[in-house]
């Protein structure tokens, strides 16, 4: 299956190891990638959390040990939305690119979403950051963005959460458990199938029917062509395995549990807060990010970004995401 092993190249990765026990593991190790320089007073770090089969690789091209390019590399560099900030991202603890997880255990243990910012919140510490400049994520990222506001208020100062959730609803736990039915049927062939269903869910309608409709070739729907070409990408670079491991903790995430409910647990952030949805997503519809609004204290209003692309859009809408990245954290000069 796919993923990184060792052996593979590093690329930008490097490595944090926790060698006490944790959460049923006697210890992990994070691969995590930085940007820019963390200034003299630690006041410039910016996590960057990526969503379910994304990784560290938020800016760069395709390399030894980087099958993919970056995935938000339109935001890192120079002259860009976090120019002079010291980026930082982490692979997801349970990820299968550098980080701990059921690729190494296979009784690996069943983690949470808070689980995974705990793992973090050791990462922070190692880096010598105490108090987070802003914390970014979108969709799982977004997640586990919301997690760290909630369980450590005084360490993140700004939040954008974009097209994501304060708790997994029924829909999205239901479309996620044919997603781990097909891979527990079959790892190699079902990876790919989880896949497919997810990809349908990540477009919308209007754009799919716009670019692929009735169309055939060779016999057969061009979106089932392309369905195919998605799968095959996951099912190189992907284990099925840690795909189960993410899909569960995502299905797990509730921000309100032990805290009183999702209000209760909202009021507790303290970052100034940017919350963002995209207006043609069917899987993390508007509502849940106007429910995120609402509850965090001094958000402002939800911020539609404007796109045919659905739930995708916050990965391909540079230009409007970082606009509202720029406007959460104004740009810094002579810290790069």
């Amino acid at each position: 299956m796919g993923g990184w092993r060792f052996g593979d190249p590093n690329g930008r990765r490097k490595w944090f190891s926790h060698t006490a026990p944790f959460g049923g593991l006697p210890g992990f190790q994070l691969a995590y990638e930085t940007w820019g320089t963390l200034n003299a007073e630690a006041s410039n770090a910016v996590l960057v959390l990526h969503a379910l089969t994304g990784d560290s690789h938020v800016a760069g091209g395709v390399e030894p040990g980087h099958p993919t390019p970056g995935w938000w590399d339109a935001l890192v560099g120079r002259g860009r939305p976090l120019d002079g900030f010291f980026v930082v991202a982490p692979n997801v603890l349970g990820g299968c690119q550098g980080s701990t997880g059921p690729w190494q255990f296979p009784d690996f243990p069943v983690l949470t979403i808070r689980d995974q910012v705990r793992a973090e919140v050791h990462l922070a510490d190692f880096l010598g950051v105490q108090q987070w400049a802003a914390v970014l994520g979108g969709s799982m990222g977004g997640m586990r963005a919301v997690e760290w506001a909630v369980g450590e208020p005084d360490r993140v100062q700004s939040l954008l959460l974009l097209a994501t959730t304060a708790a997994a609803s029924a829909e999205q736990i239901g479309l996620a458990s044919a997603q781990l039915h097909a891979i527990r049927a079959n790892s190699v062939e079902g990876l790919g199938v989880a896949r497919r269903i997810a990809h349908i869910s990540y477009r919308s309608e209007q754009e799919l029917q716009a670019r692929f409709g009735r169309e055939e070739r060779d016999g057969r729907f061009e979106v089932e062509s392309y369905l195919d070409h998605h799968a095959a990408k996951l099912t190189r670079r992907f284990d099925a395995a840690s795909y189960v491991t993410l899909t569960e903790a995502m299905n797990s995430h509730d921000v309100g549990r032990g805290r009183g409910g999702i209000k209760q647990a909202l009021h507790r952030v303290k970052a100034r807060t940017l919350v963002a949805g995209v207006d043609s997503d069917r899987l993390y519809p508007l509502a849940q990010q106007e429910e995120l609004a609402e509850g965090i204290p001094g958000a402002d209003d939800v911020r539609v970004i404007e796109s045919p692309y659905g739930h995708d859009a916050f990965l391909i809408e540079s230009e409007q995401v970082g606009a509202l990245v720029r406007e959460l954290v104004p740009v810094r000069s002579g810290t790069r």
